[in-house]
């Protein structure tokens, strides 16, 4: 660091600067995303609380999950809102830091989450009769809490190393939140041995789970076509279809996203691949649990029947 360069202590978002005029517009469109995610959500947690019949691990993940997309949203969305109506669209390096804890936490607890669902599937195609053996409420308890506890523990001592590096200059984000790639971007020392480490580690903790989704898949795939008739794989494939489609909306972002060098980011696809990923995957995981499970949608109208307005019309 040169001896004529100071330390900034706010950041500056400038990933809207150029859509000053759609920015009113831009605020709509996402508040409207973010009232569906968080609604959606709800209804799912709700849905499975009030339904004994989905009192099942399968679903216990889901509310896992359906909390964690309603916590990952929300750690993004509700600052970007405001930076949209607002002239200074700054933040401090501690809260900056702050977001990034709590967003890289809940990034890397659902890529655990994930596969602990892929694993509960392989278990309910592949050993049918050993499951409730195999699939308790203690183990479903402890995968979910190794979940969250790797998500804290991994991502919690990177973002703490990131965050010793010193930022200098004007502090410009070219980004709408405090994403990783953005913010080792500003720092005015050399970033190569931490880019190593977090390419290691993305390749460690992200790709370990994804290495254990497409085993279970694969395993998955081999029993189902095993079945000799065309009701049955179509039964148990339809129990996995909605976890496949939420994981490849996941992974197909995080993957270009983290698994790339630093020298091939640019803020245009940094941005395009984070709005992917922070609004509309989290967006889309409801209507993907409602449209194509059988069971929520059978259970949502049965409450929906059970409401006594809409008994009284």
């Amino acid at each position: 660091m040169s001896g004529n360069q100071s330390l900034c202590t706010t950041f500056t978002f400038v990933a809207f600067s150029s859509l000053a005029e759609l920015q009113p517009v831009l605020f709509i469109v996402f508040l409207i995303i973010y009232l569906f995610t968080m609604g959606g959500n709800l209804i799912i947690i709700c849905l499975i609380w009030v339904t004994p019949s989905l009192h099942t691990p399968m679903y216990f993940f889901l509310v896992n999950l359906s909390f964690l997309e309603m916590c990952y949203i929300t750690s993004v969305v509700p600052q970007m809102l405001v930076h949209l109506l607002t002239e200074t669209k700054t933040m401090s390096v501690g809260g900056c830091a702050a977001q990034m804890y709590v967003f890289t936490i809940l990034g890397l607890t659902e890529c655990c989450l994930l596969a602990a669902m892929a694993y509960d599937r392989f278990v309910a195609i592949c050993y049918p009769l050993h499951y409730t053996l195999l699939m308790g409420p203690r183990v479903c308890l402890k995968l979910a809490a190794a979940s969250w506890t790797t998500g804290v523990v991994v991502e919690s001592a990177q973002t703490t190393w990131i965050f010793i590096l010193p930022f200098c200059g004007a502090g410009k984000i070219q980004h709408f939140f405090c994403d990783i790639m953005p913010v080792v971007k500003l720092a005015c020392v050399d970033t190569s041995q931490n880019e190593i480490v977090m390419f290691a580690l993305s390749m460690l903790f992200i790709m370990s789970p994804c290495f254990l989704i497409l085993c279970s898949y694969v395993r998955i795939l081999v029993t189902i076509l095993r079945i000799p008739s065309a009701a049955g794989r179509h039964k148990a494939f339809s129990t996995c279809s909605s976890h496949i489609l939420v994981v490849s909306l996941f992974y197909g972002t995080a993957l270009f996203t983290y698994l790339q060098p630093k020298t091939t980011h640019t803020p245009e696809t940094d941005k395009a691949t984070a709005l992917m990923y922070t609004v509309v995957t989290p967006a889309l995981n409801p209507v993907i649990y409602a449209l194509k499970n059988k069971e929520v949608k059978e259970a949502f109208q049965r409450v929906t029947e059970r409401n006594p307005l809409r008994q009284m019309t």
